[in-house]
């Protein structure tokens, strides 16, 4: 004999069900805490800001409750951001020692540069090679056209302010979940660097007009050309640095 299935349910017993009706009504079910993951994401954007703007210096250390004062908050959101710091390579965790700020030596901005260029170039040519609309594109050319008002005008922060998000917009509108994740990985870090030489390197102008190259060949939808323009950029901006960074004797970061 053939039951429908869809139409049964298990039974449920008049104790639970009433506590599912009440939690339903007072919108109190078993669900994860927003407050404690956002003092979590505070803790930890806050630490890392204060590590890329060089108040919390390479080899600085601190105890977890002497963060977590300066902070202004409890010592477990804290804990799990300098756990997440950790595993980003910005700070060395130690039981009952606190926290590390790690310096960067040149070759570990080697290899994140290294990392950098093929992961954007890999999307950049997957944006070339399925296309952007004029909205997605006019995002691209709205950082390229900041970037060269602000060297009109000499403002090198906000032109590291539109570099900034010509790579992050180059990664977003890829859509691969997974490559900006691995980006957001080591992107951070070579900020340390990029502040370094905002001052001390030749004027940006080369930058802008590689960013102009590759969005033309996103706009054209020429993904080879898209990938090896970007990764050239990319390679010849962290030969510049590094060089920079080693001439002004500043091996570490």
């Amino acid at each position: 004999m053939n039951v429908s299935l869809v139409s049964q349910r298990p039974a449920t017993d008049p104790a639970t069900e009433a506590k599912q009706t009440a939690a339903a009504k007072t919108g109190k079910a078993a669900i994860a805490s927003p407050p404690r993951l956002s003092q979590t994401r505070r803790a930890y954007e806050e630490i890392k800001r204060r590590i890329l703007d060089n108040e919390m210096p390479p080899g600085m250390q601190a105890l977890e409750q002497e963060v977590a004062q300066l902070l202004g908050m409890s010592r477990t959101p804290v804990r799990e951001a300098l756990i997440r710091l950790a595993q980003e390579g910005m700070v060395e965790v130690r039981p009952r020692h606190g926290m590390r700020v790690l310096p960067l030596s040149l070759a570990d901005l080697r290899e994140i540069y290294d990392i950098l260029a093929a992961l954007e170039a890999t999307a950049a040519e997957i944006i070339a090679q399925r296309g952007l609309s004029e909205a997605e594109l006019a995002q691209l050319e709205t950082a390229a056209a900041d970037m060269e008002a602000a060297l009109a005008r000499n403002d090198l922060n906000a032109w590291a302010d539109g570099d900034a998000r010509f790579h992050c917009l180059l990664v977003e509108l890829s859509h691969n979940k997974r490559l900006q994740g691995m980006v957001e990985a080591v992107r951070d870090q070579s900020h340390r660097a990029r502040m370094a030489t905002l001052r001390i390197r030749p004027k940006p102008v080369l930058s802008n007009a590689e960013h102009a190259a590759v969005i033309e060949a996103i706009r054209s939808r020429d993904a080879e050309a898209a990938h090896r323009l970007h990764r050239a950029h990319r390679l010849r901006a962290a030969d510049l640095v590094l060089a920079l960074l080693q001439r002004h004797g500043l091996d570490q970061l």
